[in-house]
């Protein structure tokens, strides 16, 4: 289902069975007061011998009656779609829902209550009291959702509270479709820098890629019908001796892979103001960023696991790389800690020259953006080693005792069995990282641009940190 687009909620709900029996469970307390004054007037006239009384009598009792058969066979004929607009939303953005309900019976209906159900993150449960909805009639509501958690929250399904004119009788129906609301995280607007050091991307550098559609490659291939006669390659025709054509190669497009740090141990703290929710917020930005600025990206984490797996686990560009994006972003909605100790899968995946990894064999080429929580120092070894020559790396290192408000001296850092905030960096540094701390409070905007800006000898080693940024 597209974004956008009308779901129908209609079906028969699990309160739905049960026939005329379960229907008559709906009886308000007026409808089961005028069922016994019925029957008790009509006892009394058979007692009495009062025809009177046994008229009055029936019209109590037949009128709950036929108030049941009566809604019984128009909540079949109501049916109910919802609308989400649109459908993946950024954490503290509102999504619009609207709902539609059509009565396709031959008989008005009385008052509705239209309730639709949402989980509490997303705020209350709406609530629409609808009128009489004549033959044919269509009525629309609309409210709206809005989420600062990111991930993947149900709407639905829909409940169709329905009462007869002389609120004798209530009669509940759930519909049983849903819709899913995707809540990804927030991103921000990245300044265009490119980083120091050999160039692996769109622009100057030795590794300059194609940027134009449409380049010919100079190998040619056979001629096959229906091939365009003005492609003919001439020259390799009277080479060949058989009709060759030019073949045309899908520009060549920069790689980047966006590693991020998902381990429990490398975190502390929880809610939209935690390290762990900006590091996965700083990713996603750094993800729009390069994927607008013509890069095939990737997404990767500490657990080995990378999206897109197809295409050799990047984007290959045209609407299959819209779908991988959407797709990275959903992973990213839902993504949480891993209970993995260590970075070693993660290495294994960007040192990777693709002989049967699946990730394309683009360990050391192309831009490596990494997001760290907490290194150790074998774990700042194993970062260390993603570093290699022919591609860029930046890391965005964040500390649990910045984050979470604790003293930072060095006893108490060594209490933990961490080396302090600087070590780590210079560490990333000397193997060829541009690594800069991301303490609370600076936008990622301003980081990204230190980023570019950072001197040659502010990244340690040879500094092979190529890529625009």
């Amino acid at each position: 289902m597209s974004a956008g687009a009308p779901h129908d909620a209609g079906g028969r709900g699990p309160q739905d069975g049960g026939g005329l029996r379960a229907s008559l469970s709906g009886l308000t307390t007026r409808g089961r007061s005028f069922l016994a004054a019925g029957i008790a007037a009509g006892l009394c006239a058979y007692v009495l011998g009062q025809s009177e009384l046994l008229r009055v009598g029936l019209l109590l009792a037949v009128l709950p009656l036929l108030c049941v058969l009566a809604l019984h066979r128009t909540r079949h004929r109501v049916s109910g779609t919802r609308r989400l607009t649109p459908m993946r939303v950024p954490a503290g953005s509102e999504a619009r829902v609207q709902l539609r309900l059509d009565n396709t019976s031959r008989m008005p209906t009385g008052l509705l209550m239209l309730q639709d159900r949402v989980p509490y993150v997303l705020g209350p449960r709406p609530r629409f009291v609808l009128d009489r909805v004549e033959p044919g009639g269509r009525r629309e509501v609309s409210y709206r959702v809005r989420s600062d958690l990111r991930g993947r929250y149900p709407l639905g399904p829909l409940q169709l509270r329905l009462t007869d004119p002389f609120g004798l009788v209530e009669l509940t129906r759930s519909f049983s479709a849903y819709d899913t609301l995707t809540v990804i995280p927030r991103t921000e607007a990245l300044p265009l820098v490119r980083f120091t050091g050999e160039s692996s991307g769109y622009g100057d550098g030795s590794r300059r890629s194609l940027a134009l559609a449409g380049e010919d490659d100079v190998i040619p291939r056979g001629y096959r019908r229906g091939d365009d006669l003005r492609r003919v390659h001439w020259r390799s025709t009277a080479r060949y001796g058989e009709l060759m054509v030019r073949r045309e190669e899908q520009p060549q497009r920069s790689r980047a892979t966006v590693l991020l740090d998902t381990r429990r141990l490398a975190y502390e703290g929880a809610g939209p103001d935690s390290a762990f929710e900006w590091a996965v917020s700083a990713a996603a930005s750094a993800l729009v960023h390069l994927l607008e600025q013509g890069f095939s990206v990737r997404l990767l984490t500490d657990t080995g696991d990378c999206v897109p797996r197809e295409g050799g686990g990047f984007t290959s560009g045209g609407q299959e790389s819209a779908e991988a994006a959407g797709l990275m972003m959903d992973t990213l909605a839902v993504v949480g800690h891993s209970d993995g100790a260590g970075l070693s899968r993660a290495c294994d995946a960007v040192r990777s020259n693709g002989a049967g990894s699946g990730f394309g064999g683009a360990g050391g080429d192309g831009l490596l953006i990494a997001f760290f929580g907490d290194l150790d120092t074998v774990q700042t070894g194993l970062a260390a080693k993603m570093c290699r020559r022919g591609g860029g790396a930046v890391a965005f290192v964040l500390d649990s005792a910045d984050w979470s408000g604790r003293p930072q001296g060095l006893a108490s850092v060594m209490a933990q069995g961490l080396p302090p905030l600087e070590e780590r960096l210079a560490g990333l540094r000397d193997a060829g990282w541009t690594a800069l701390a991301a303490p609370p409070g600076v936008p990622f905007g301003e980081l990204w641009r230190q980023a570019g800006n950072a001197p040659i000898g502010a990244q340690g080693g040879s500094g092979s940190a190529g890529g625009w940024g």
